[in-house]
């Protein structure tokens, strides 16, 4: 794998102090490559670059900022296999995931955004003898901040409507998973992007994020993250009157009742626990099960979880992969061990796994883990992790209230065949995103985004492009 460097000004470049990170391959804890360490010089570059190039960024027609973003989408497409080993490599999951799932996803952000912006319409308000209509217009430079679960995929989640809405943009990846990003910039040099249109700067979340956040000039944050590193961002860019969106965490609840359809429930469960090692903000973590099901559902749950095989993510048959970092893998064990101190039990994994040529690698069996009350820390915090907990309900309002016990409000997912009681909890349940008897089926123009701790602002379709720009009226007297 190449070495790592900053796209800035439409040249790859070291950071200016030279320090590097080392990045490490997750499937056998070994660094393979390394990553720029910048801080606050290597972002005022950036950001000067941005400026120099935002006056004609922004006056291009809406038509040829389509064309650059499409264009960039048909290179992730004719490069979707090399992309998908670098994110396997780069993170840990399964490259049949990266191939499905991320890199795919990467292109269509790029395509849609591409083409949403030709279709984005403002106001206008006939008064009889006067006309008011509203101009939406770029906000200038934005700050855009991804994590590191799904690396390309939600990069470009954030980057592509803030081009097409005729921003300049500073990004900033997940320094544990930095490659795509990298390759994104060679693409974007490739298909002639201008220069200082967009700025992909790596780094440490407080040497490059901070900066970023705190840049006079930068006029919005668009953030995906913990809640904990959100709440930071707020309290410096809220003063400043930067415009926010943040994506945060979820502890997401999978509400099971009796009449569903079971095979079909069932074989979703266990992606909706397991896809990407948990590393999915939408996974259903805690999954209540309408007491008549339960150990049906238990047996059953177990048996499927058990099957899934662990290892090499790129092994082709592989459906768990490696936790992301050493520092994540801690974590997640010692949940663990924390479920078992509550009174959990433990019902299949719960412990390591160290597939043979690959002992140095983060791998953590598959957990399932019930016996646990709702109020304890394993359900009320976010894990992150291959781990679920189970509990029986007896009735809907038993349910909607365990659903509704944390201070997480970002998805939920909810198996029925009562059309009735889907409406229900649909309306009542306390989150951004509701599926009923599906998951993880996402239409880009639907709005993305949580409540309470999960999330302030909403991502996807003329939302995203709504938050990139600022409305101007325009009030016009003819009488």
């Amino acid at each position: 794998m190449s070495t790592i460097l900053n796209y800035i000004n439409g040249q790859m470049v070291p950071a200016k102090s030279q320090e590097t990170l080392d990045i490490i391959n997750p499937s056998n804890g070994k660094k393979y490559t390394t990553a720029p360490s910048s801080d606050s010089n290597d972002v005022d570059e950036a950001v000067k670059a941005a400026q120099t190039a935002f006056p004609l960024w922004s006056a291009l027609s809406i038509d040829e900022r389509s064309r650059y973003l499409i264009k960039i989408a048909d290179r992730i497409e004719e490069k979707l296999d090399s992309l998908a080993i670098a994110e396997s490599i780069d993170n840990g999951k399964p490259v049949s995931l990266a191939r499905k799932v991320d890199i795919p996803r990467g292109a269509a952000n790029f395509r849609f955004f591409g083409n949403a912006i030709t279709q984005f319409a403002s106001e206008s308000h006939d008064m009889g003898t006067a006309i008011n209509y509203t101009l939406r217009q770029p906000l200038g430079i934005v700050g855009c901040i991804s994590p590191w679960n799904l690396p390309l995929y939600l990069f470009s989640w954030k980057i592509a409507p803030a081009l097409a809405a005729g921003n300049t943009v500073i990004a900033k990846p997940s320094e544990v998973t930095p490659m795509t990003a990298f390759l994104l910039s060679e693409i974007c040099i490739e298909i002639g992007l201008p220069p200082g249109v967009l700025n992909i700067i790596h780094g440490l979340g407080d040497r490059v994020g901070g900066p970023i956040t705190s840049h006079p000039k930068i006029k919005a944050i668009s953030f995906t993250g913990s809640t904990r590193v959100g709440g930071t961002i707020a309290k410096i860019a809220a003063p400043m009157f930067k415009k926010l969106s943040l994506e945060m965490g979820g502890k997401n609840p999978n509400i099971i009742f009796a009449d569903c359809d079971y095979d079909k429930m069932l074989s979703t469960t266990v992606r909706s626990s397991f896809a990407n090692q948990g590393q999915i903000c939408l996974c259903g973590s805690r999954i209540y099960v309408e007491r008549s099901l339960y150990e049906k559902f238990k047996t059953d749950f177990v048996a499927k979880t058990k099957a899934l095989k662990v290892g090499d993510p790129l092994s082709p048959d592989t459906k768990v992969g490696a936790t992301v970092s050493k520092v994540h893998y801690d974590k997640v064990l010692s949940y663990i061990d924390i479920a078992k101190s509550e009174g959990g039990k433990i019902l299949c994994g719960g412990t390591a796994i160290f597939p043979e040529g690959l002992e140095d690698g983060l791998y953590i069996a598959p957990t399932i883990i019930d016996g646990l009350p709702n109020d304890c820390r394993t359900n009320q915090e976010e894990i992150f992790g291959p781990v679920v907990t189970i509990m029986p309900f007896d009735t809907d309002s038993e349910a909607l209230q365990l659903a509704n016990g944390t201070e997480y409000g970002l998805s939920a997912t909810v198996w029925t065949n009562n059309l009735n009681r889907a409406h229900r909890m649909a309306k009542d349940l306390e989150a951004g995103i509701v599926w009923v008897n599906t998951w993880l089926m996402r239409d880009l123009r639907t709005p993305f985004g949580g409540v309470k701790s999960s999330g302030v602002g909403r991502e996807g379709g003329f939302d995203a492009l709504k938050f990139f720009t600022e409305q101007k009226n325009v009030c016009i007297d003819f009488g």
